[in-house]
């Protein structure tokens, strides 16, 4: 039976999500080296009118003791916060997905180029704030590049922390 916790208020959609633990497993059982436990999360919601069913079967190392089947359940929702919060923000200002550079080497630094990038732009976003529209990763990258680039050269040459506020 739901319980209060299993209801969610998602993007304007009321969804129900409801986590069900099998017996405790063996390794040799499931064929995952390290699998401890097996929980199937089931989620349900409104989607245009119609009702979309979603389950979803998690293995885990840790046993029950470590993560129940409820903690299983919110470290699957905290998983899209690093979704959205990284992954979105490489993909559409930056265009990761896009990228042409082959070479491992090139490729780990462009990465981490680009995550640089997002980490210097997450205190900027939370400072500016736009009237009419959310502010985003490629505002950030716009203001770098007002007047040739001055701007990003002062921020990785400043000795100061605070230098993304110029």
């Amino acid at each position: 039976k739901p319980t209060a916790d299993d209801w969610e208020l998602n993007r304007g959609r009321v969804e129900l999500r409801t986590v069900s633990a099998f017996e405790p497993t063996s390794p040799a059982e499931v064929g995952f080296p390290g699998a401890a436990q097996i929980v199937s999360l089931n989620g349900r919601a409104m989607r245009g009118g119609k009702l979309s069913k979603e389950t979803v079967h998690l293995i885990s190392g840790l046993n029950q003791d470590e993560a129940s089947p409820a903690d299983l359940k919110g470290m699957k929702r905290a998983y899209w916060k690093i979704e959205n919060a990284l992954h979105c923000r490489l993909d559409d200002a930056l265009d990761e997905d896009h990228s042409r550079v082959r070479t491992p080497k090139a490729a780990l630094v462009r990465g981490m180029f680009r995550r640089l990038a997002v980490s210097f732009a997450l205190p900027w976003l939370a400072q500016v704030k736009k009237k009419r529209s959310r502010t985003s990763t490629r505002d950030f990258l716009k203001h770098l590049s007002a007047d040739h680039a001055r701007k990003g050269f002062d921020l990785i040459t400043s000795m100061h922390a605070a230098a993304w506020r110029i």
